[in-house]
């Protein structure tokens, strides 16, 4: 089972690649000054600003390890399970499951879930009140909540995590790194001109020319191997 979480991880790689090479032309082809609104701009400042209150007051790790661990009690109640006993500290915390699975086991490193929930009170409020004014606003708060989430993930990541030993380091990373990956790329198309449709159309692109890199490659190394055998 590890081996072959291990080749999956493997075989995400050109996936990884190729959401990286499709969001990097998505960012390339914006225009800030002429394409960027000002919700759009709100949101680069909310996650500017987390990341400078990040940089410069001590961690908030006690709302990071909240967030962690209900994350994992949230999407084990999703996929049937019970869970009790949910722990939180500034060192760490834990929630026991009747049951795990690799999404349970990875969620808090690729579901924002403060983002998740600023995003379900604004839908809620907007169905009451007008909210059109305060959407530079909330796109603020929707950035700041999203580098609240890529940060502390990057901070954990830095440890010697038991979620991701426990499926192993290369498939961990992979899938993590694919998922953020792409949610950058649905936030970019939410927030400034290119469609969803567009991001598609790059993300299969980009895919295509990877697995034609990648077989040229191991053409090259077959073809070294019968010639030195």
């Amino acid at each position: 089972m590890r081996f072959g979480k291990f080749l999956l991880g493997l075989l995400l790689v050109p996936a990884c690649v190729a959401a990286t090479r499709a969001v990097l032309k998505l960012i390339l082809a914006l225009r800030p000054l002429e394409g960027f609104s000002f919700s759009a701009w709100g949101f680069v400042g909310g996650f500017g600003f987390f990341v400078l209150l990040y940089l410069a007051l001590p961690a908030p790790m006690k709302t990071y390890v909240l967030a962690h661990e209900l994350t994992h009690a949230l999407w084990g109640l999703a996929m049937g399970a019970r869970f009790k006993n949910l722990n939180v500290s500034d060192k760490g915390g834990s929630v026991t499951l009747s049951k795990s699975n690799v999404l349970i086991t990875l969620a808090p490193y690729f579901f924002p879930l403060y983002t998740v929930l600023l995003v379900i009170i604004y839908l809620a409020c907007a169905h009451y009140f007008d909210l059109h004014a305060y959407r530079p606003l909330w796109y603020a708060m929707l950035g700041l909540t999203w580098a609240f989430h890529l940060v502390f993930t990057l901070h954990a990541l830095r440890q010697r995590q038991p979620d991701i030993m426990e499926h192993g380091r290369i498939f961990s990373w992979a899938l993590i790194y694919l998922v953020n990956m792409l949610t950058l790329g649905i936030w970019i198309c939410v927030l400034a001109a290119p469609t969803l449709a567009d991001f598609g159309h790059r993300l299969l692109n980009e895919l295509r020319w990877v697995l034609e890199e990648y077989s040229a490659i191991l053409d090259v190394i077959r073809h070294g191997l019968h010639v030195l055998l």
